[in-house]
């Protein structure tokens, strides 16, 4: 299925909506995207308990820790980014890439381009983030 592209291609609105074309543009992006995280991942493998600094100062040791801690919020957002590139991938699979979960409305192609894993149209996010208070 996969589409060639045109070298420079960018979604237009005056194509139609998740033609060919487009859809292996975002496709291509996200697998860009998941290149990339993967790669981020394996270059910066979670600490082990051993590599914890049992010498040195206080301020040393509350310098590994806050480095630690960094280190894993950012492998989680790493990690939390992956399974939402391969979300979208899967939808690319099915079909359903560029429409709104909840209305099945286009998502749109700025949006898509700014948040290639978007689910949802701006108005159905808007109507989430409101019914959470």
């Amino acid at each position: 299925m996969n589409t060639q592209l045109p070298s420079g291609y960018r979604p237009s609105a005056d194509e139609e909506y998740m033609n060919p074309r487009q859809v292996e543009y975002f496709r291509l992006k996200l697998m860009k995207m998941r290149a990339d995280l993967l790669r981020e991942l394996q270059a910066n493998p979670p600490a082990s308990a051993e590599e914890s600094v049992r010498e040195g100062d206080r301020t040393d040791q509350a310098s590994a820790e806050t480095e630690r801690e960094l280190g894993a919020i950012h492998r989680e957002r790493a990690q939390s980014m992956l399974y939402r590139v391969d979300q979208a991938l899967s939808r690319v699979e099915s079909g359903d890439y560029g429409y709104c979960e909840d209305s099945g409305e286009p998502i749109g192609l700025k949006r898509l381009e700014a948040q290639p894993m978007a689910r949802l149209s701006v108005a159905a996010q808007e109507r989430r983030e409101r019914a959470r208070g």
